[in-house]
């Protein structure tokens, strides 16, 4: 099967705007949480799109837009298709969609009539919207459709980019996830099912986690066949090595609490690389906040990698930014590949008092340096797990 080689990546966060700033604010120990929530404060639509652009897109996907632009940019693509329009896809992952479309809409249908429900509510509320949008706006025409699974929406969708490569239905793919659902709804839903935390802080593996803090924004990284790109001069920032993806079958929003369908899921994801547990040298984890999740990935950690998990720096990118929902995956790949490039392992932030069940080392409160032997991978994993008992973990190898 074809090697799928990442060339490009893009991001808008609540640390700002860039893959690059994503890494060196969560390296810096900055977080991008306030009152309580993870907003892309930096992101202003009027910086990026027309008054009709921007009218023609709900933000989810007016995230994604900009964080393809830079994506593209990064890859070298600025000013033409290094590949036929036709070989070139979009892949993009999204938990809710549409949901501020969704919302403005029915206020008007409900206190103004239906009339006043817009024309353009059906394409933007469309969970696939992100992926057109940028398929639109670039030309492309290979495969291009949305995925929806929740929290682990963006590591789908890189892992089906993967796969489109791998079996020759596409050269390259922009892949990636976005969100943009701090909305009333969205937040009154995830209080009622007690996701979120009351004390607005996400301090993942902590004693006191008292649940997710909620975010907003979008990856996207530019995947091509490792034949294709070296044949075109690209600069390789990472292979992809695996992909793994597996289900619970077990809660609608709880995991196993011994986390068996996530240590699978890591399991297959290595076996798919072809490396061992030893070769790691680092974990993105999926790491909530939560209670239950962040001790059935602990479990999951230590089933799937042995002793080994004890060895490796783990941290959680949700610490610094909060939980972006079907953006998460894609975003933490973003930054996954970034720590490994730059040798750095940014901190869990908020970690000052460990939960002694949560035994293994998650690189509290301040950075690390990755110190990597001559001869061995820069290999990592990026975990997400989502509600509905989806889980779906990357293996990545930096160059």
């Amino acid at each position: 099967m074809n090697e799928v080689v990442v060339t490009g990546l893009g991001a808008v966060t609540p640390l700002g705007i860039g893959a690059a700033t994503l890494h060196e604010r969560w390296a810096a120990g900055v977080s991008g949480i306030e009152d309580g929530e993870g907003a892309c404060r930096d992101f202003v639509a009027s910086d990026h799109f027309s008054v009709k652009q921007a009218r023609r897109a709900d933000r989810f996907a007016q995230l994604v837009l900009v964080a393809a632009q830079e994506a593209l940019a990064d890859a070298g693509w600025e000013d033409e298709l290094p590949y036929a329009a036709t070989e070139i896809g979009a892949i993009v992952g999204t938990g809710i969609g549409g949901i501020g479309t969704i919302e403005a809409n029915d206020r008007a249908l409900f206190e103004q009539g239906p009339k006043h429900v817009s024309p353009l509510a059906v394409p933007l509320m469309m969970g696939n919207a992100g992926a057109a949008a940028v398929s639109m706006r670039h030309g492309l025409r290979g495969p291009s459709y949305g995925v929806v699974s929740a929290c682990a929406a963006g590591t789908h969708a890189i892992g089906s980019a993967m796969r489109a490569i791998q079996y020759g239905d596409a050269t390259a793919v922009l892949a990636g996830g976005t969100e943009a659902s701090l909305t009333p709804l969205s937040r009154a839903a995830f209080v009622a099912v007690d996701a979120l935390s009351p004390t607005g802080i996400s301090r993942p593996f902590d004693l006191r986690r008292d649940g997710f803090v909620m975010g907003e924004g979008a990856g996207v990284l530019v995947l091509e066949s490792g034949e294709a790109a070296r044949a075109r001069g690209a600069r390789i920032l990472a292979v992809l090595r695996g992909y793994g993806a597996t289900s619970d079958a077990h809660h609608i929003t709880a995991p196993p609490s011994d986390g068996s369908g996530a240590a699978r899921a890591i399991t297959r994801a290595l076996a798919d690389a072809d490396i061992t547990p030893d070769q790691l040298v680092y974990v993105n984890a999926h790491g909530t906040s939560t209670p239950i999740n962040d001790r059935a990935e602990t479990a999951a950690l230590k089933s799937a990698l042995g002793d080994r998990a004890y060895k490796l720096p783990i941290s959680s990118t949700k610490s610094a930014i909060g939980h972006l929902l079907g953006a998460a995956g894609a975003v933490e790949a973003v930054a996954t590949i970034l720590a490994l490039r730059n040798r750095t392992i940014p901190p869990t932030l908020g970690l000052e008092e460990p939960d002694p069940e949560l035994d293994l080392d998650y690189v509290p409160l301040v950075s690390r340096e990755l110190v990597v032997e001559d001869g061995q991978l820069l290999a990592a994993i990026s975990n997400s797990f989502g509600f509905g008992g989806h889980n779906a973990v990357l293996c990545l190898e930096a160059t």
